[in-house]
């Protein structure tokens, strides 16, 4: 990973921590008394955070954890007030925090452990990649309690398919890591809670590292199932001229040129 000068400051918050050094930035889920409970504080700290990890962080990589003994068990129930209708436009607010981590402009990593439950669940899947501790587990269990597990009602299913998203949604299930790995639902499966190489090892495989083909990328791939063939051409062309018009694309050919000059002359010296 490439050194960076000059450290940034993070804002500081009540139910978040930012650290960043060098190229990757870690979040932090800190309400560990609760299990990380989403209140409406952490919707919009959660923003916030993006919005500072979006225009003013100089890492390339971000690593979701949660504090304390779980990753985070869900909404927090006590936020709704017994008797009271309750309000829709706070689960607005949190597809919105959803859809900005899942847009940042950097490698996204969700370190699962513990329980990831409901809305923690909804996190880890919109991150690029999910790393699952051993004995983790994850389950979608809105349903047994009476609402519908937000938007993952949308993405759930284009990581391991209809049927078993079905399953999970409508059952409620607690999902172990061995089968999470083997659905699609994790990536990979690390052992130790502090210091485990396949954090590393995975936070390596993304560089070098160049933002812009990387979101362009992604967005293509998160609109593959939603767009007709004929639209998503013209949308991949748009991005493909954004890419290859970029000075990263213009010194990789520079470096293709000089290597065939170099192979050229190996040829005429033997």
């Amino acid at each position: 990973m490439v050194e960076q000068p000059d450290a940034v400051h993070p804002p500081e918050f009540e139910t978040l921590r930012i650290v960043e050094t060098a190229d990757v930035a870690t979040l932090t889920l800190r309400r560990p008394q609760v299990g990380n409970l989403i209140n409406v504080t952490m919707v919009k700290e959660l923003i916030a955070a993006l919005e500072w990890l979006e225009d003013e962080s100089r890492a390339s990589v971000l690593v979701l954890h949660g504090d304390g003994d779980d990753f985070c068990r869900g909404i927090d129930m006590t936020e709704f007030e017994p008797g009271k209708a309750p309000d829709i436009h706070g689960f607005h607010k949190w597809e919105k925090a959803c859809h900005a981590l899942e847009r940042l402009n950097k490698v996204t990593v969700c370190m699962v452990h513990g329980m990831c439950v409901g809305g923690g669940a909804h996190l880890a899947l919109v991150c690029d990649m999910r790393l699952m501790h051993r004995q983790a587990k994850v389950c979608f269990d809105e349903v047994k309690r009476g609402f519908i597990p937000g938007l993952a009602t949308f993405r759930l299913a284009k990581y391991i398919g209809l049927g078993r998203a079905k399953s999970l949604v409508l059952t409620g299930r607690a999902v172990g890591a061995d089968e999470a790995l083997r659905i699609g639902l994790a990536d990979r499966i690390y052992e130790k809670a502090v210091g485990d190489p396949v954090l590393e090892e995975t936070i390596n495989e993304f560089f070098p590292f160049n933002a812009d083909s990387l979101e362009l990328s992604r967005r293509l791939l998160n609109e593959s199932y939603a767009v007709e063939y004929e639209d998503f051409v013209g949308h991949f062309l748009a991005a493909q001229h954004r890419a290859i018009s970029s000075e990263a694309f213009a010194e990789q050919v520079r470096r293709a040129h000089e290597a065939s000059k170099d192979s050229a002359k190996k040829d005429e010296g033997e």
